[in-house]
Formats: C-alpha cells, sequence, structure tokens
C-alpha cells in the first residue's frame, strides 16, 4: 500500500495531491503553448475547488502565486502578475517581542488598567464618573468570569481604589448591576451552588427515613 509518508513531499497540503501532480504534469511538458494552456486551466481548478478564496484580494494573483510556489519555481510559464520572490517565502519571520507589562490583577487585564489612567485624567463631571461606573462594572464582570463562586461589590471597589490610587471614587449609593444581569448579559454559567448545612441534615434524615421504611 502506498502510504502519504512515503509520497512526495506537497508543499500546499490545501490544494491535495492531484493538483500537485497536474502541477508536476505541466512542469514536464516541453511545448511552450501546450505548457501555458495547462498552466491556465490548472489555475481554473484550483480556484473551483477554494471557493473560499473568492473573497480574499487579487484572488486570481493569489492562485498564480500558489502555482509557481507549488511547482518549487520549476515551470516556465507568463504569469500574468509579477511572481513572487522566493527569497521572501525562504526568509524567517522576525522575532515578536512579548510584552513585559506588569499587570497588577491579571484577571482584570491590562485593557481595564489604560481605562483607569484614561477616566484618572478627565475632568471632574459627569462624564467621569459615567465612565469610572462603567469599569468598576467591567471589572466586576472579569472577576465573575476568573471566579464565578462569589463576588462582592466591596472588593471590586476595593480593587478600583487601589488601581487608581484613591483618584477614582464612586457617588455614595451607587449600586453596581447584579451578578445575575452580568452572567445573562456574558452567557456565563451560573455561580456553584453552595449547600447549606441545613441540606445536608435533611439528606441525612431522609436517608435514616428510607432505612426505617426498608426495615
Amino acid at each position: 500500500m502506498n502510504y502519504n509518508t512515503s509520497r512526495p513531499h506537497l508543499i500546499i497540503p490545501e490544494y491535495g495531491r492531484h493538483i500537485q501532480k497536474m502541477i508536476d504534469y505541466a512542469v514536464g511538458i516541453e511545448e511552450e503553448s501546450e505548457r501555458e494552456k495547462v498552466a491556465h486551466a490548472i489555475i481554473n481548478v484550483m480556484g473551483t475547488l477554494n471557493p473560499h478564496l473568492r473573497d480574499v484580494p487579487d484572488f486570481a494573483h493569489k492562485l498564480w502565486d500558489h502555482l509557481f510556489i507549488m511547482s518549487d519555481f520549476r515551470l516556465k510559464v507568463t504569469s500574468p502578475y509579477p511572481l513572487p520572490a522566493v527569497e521572501e517565502l525562504i526568509e524567517k519571520p522576525k522575532h515578536m517581542p512579548y510584552p513585559q507589562n506588569d499587570i497588577r490583577f491579571k484577571h482584570y487585564g491590562k485593557g481595564v488598567e489604560k481605562l483607569i489612567s484614561a477616566a484618572i485624567e478627565m475632568e471632574e463631571g459627569e462624564e467621569k464618573t459615567a465612565l469610572t461606573v462603567s469599569i468598576a462594572n467591567l471589572m466586576k464582570k472579569f472577576y465573575l468570569s476568573w471566579n464565578r463562586d462569589s463576588v462582592d461589590d466591596k472588593v471590586i471597589l476595593n480593587d478600583l481604589n487601589r488601581l487608581s490610587k484613591s483618584k477614582l471614587t464612586l457617588p455614595e449609593g451607587t449600586e453596581l448591576e447584579s451578578t445575575q444581569t452580568i452572567i445573562q448579559k456574558a452567557g456565563l454559567n451560573a455561580p456553584k451552588q453552595n449547600f447549606s448545612k441545613k441540606g445536608k441534615k435533611r439528606s441525612k434524615s431522609n436517608n435514616n427515613n428510607y432505612k426505617k421504611k426498608k426495615y
């Protein structure tokens, strides 16, 4: 049996082995006009097999690039587009530096800290107060995503105070969105139910009643 592991390597596996064989066949055609004709036919088949690429800008250009890449640049035909640079294909991607940001509360994220910094810079007024309330509600939402067992508004307000270095405060009597409302909006799972001692005692009494009935 001919396994894929023993077959030639596919340069772009998404097109499949049949397209690769067609391209290899076109490379071996000696007559130039026939080779051009086969190349255009292969482009049409590639486009038909990958209709999702039609939404990509320069759809035809991408197909021609793939044709030459899959032929390992051995296919000698005239392309309506500039050939892809071999150097760019073999060039290793540049190293992406990992952001070394010191996030004080990782469950809130860096975005919340940036929002807090922006709110601190705002002038006092209704707009700043509204933003502060929105930040507090957002913090509560993130807190519930991180720990859905319990949440206390006092914890959220205390963390807001610490992150803003006491520069952001909410008007007295401000109420944050309820846990149930946040869960429904965000589609989070409901907090786990804590069974009380009374419930445990009740279950034990039910077991005792069952034993009495049994005997």
